[in-house]
């Protein structure tokens, strides 16, 4: 499998996507907002773009997809609930199908509602040459999550992460549909002021080159992402600090709706 990741340069620092199969050169473009940087990155790696998946319904990640299409002749995929939010769909996905990209790359969509309920993240499960791959859109960042102010639900959310994000491979890498890393790291130690891996990852984000690409694992997450951090003492005791009614011993879902609740005024 053949990726490359895209920032937009918008104020929401969206990331697109070009997956390839390296034998056909086939190509599958994910949320592709800019219809023209994408196009040309394409052009640009001698790809032919014969799918468009979109993780979810909002515009900030289908705003391309006439264009692309248009280009291209490519097939639409988005999630099964979206067909009737996103135009001409041509194939609404369930969890468990796959998105054939040439003669070497397969896709599992996942069903992942929270940040919306037409949410899907696409799965690479990997093989001897190369690690899987989560391309997460709106439901994972790097060391955060996805809001849920646009037709999602927090509840939701954490089933997803706790039912099929959290049982990732560590060594699954993670490609998510923002750059909202210094943010969310900063939230990490506002929360966990001695995660000394999220000082050090923050450190290294804040002298990063533009030009060049970040790619996390779940691993790193279970380190510095507050939201996997659940169980962690001083995580539960500010959080009990500031919301006196947690238990002393909360759960991991009372925890992770703390942090979200703090998140979205962040």
């Amino acid at each position: 499998m053949l990726v490359k990741q895209i920032p937009v340069n918008n104020s929401l620092r969206n990331y697109m996507y070009l997956i390839a199969c390296p034998e056909t050169r086939e190509a599958a473009a994910i949320d592709p907002l800019d219809h023209q940087l994408c196009l040309q990155s394409a052009h640009n790696e001698g790809w032919q773009i014969r799918s468009v998946i979109n993780t979810h319904e909002h515009y900030d990640h289908t705003g391309g997809n006439e264009e692309v299409i248009a280009a291209t002749g490519a097939t639409l995929y988005a999630h099964h609930n979206a067909t009737d939010k996103i135009a001409n769909v041509d194939v609404g996905l369930t969890a468990g199908d796959a998105v054939q990209i040439g003669t070497t790359v397969r896709l599992l969509a996942m069903d992942t509602p929270g940040h919306t309920f037409c949410h899907t993240c696409l799965l690479y499960e990997g093989d001897d040459q190369q690690l899987p791959a989560l391309f997460c859109g709106d439901t994972l960042f790097n060391a955060g999550v996805g809001n849920c102010h646009n037709g999602g639900n927090p509840e939701t959310m954490y089933q997803t992460f706790a039912e099929q994000i959290f049982v990732l491979a560590d060594i699954t890498r993670i490609y998510p549909g923002h750059d909202y890393i210094v943010n969310n790291l900063q939230f990490t130690l506002a929360r966990e002021p001695d995660n000394q891996a999220a000082m050090s990852l923050l450190a290294a984000m804040q002298q990063w080159q533009s030009d060049k690409h970040f790619i996390s694992n779940i691993a790193m997450e279970r380190a510095v992402n507050a939201f996997f951090r659940l169980d962690s003492e001083t995580v539960i005791r500010l959080l009990r600090e500031q919301f006196p009614e947690l238990p002393t011993q909360p759960d991991q879902e009372q925890v992770f709706l703390k942090l979200r609740e703090l998140r979205n005024s962040w």
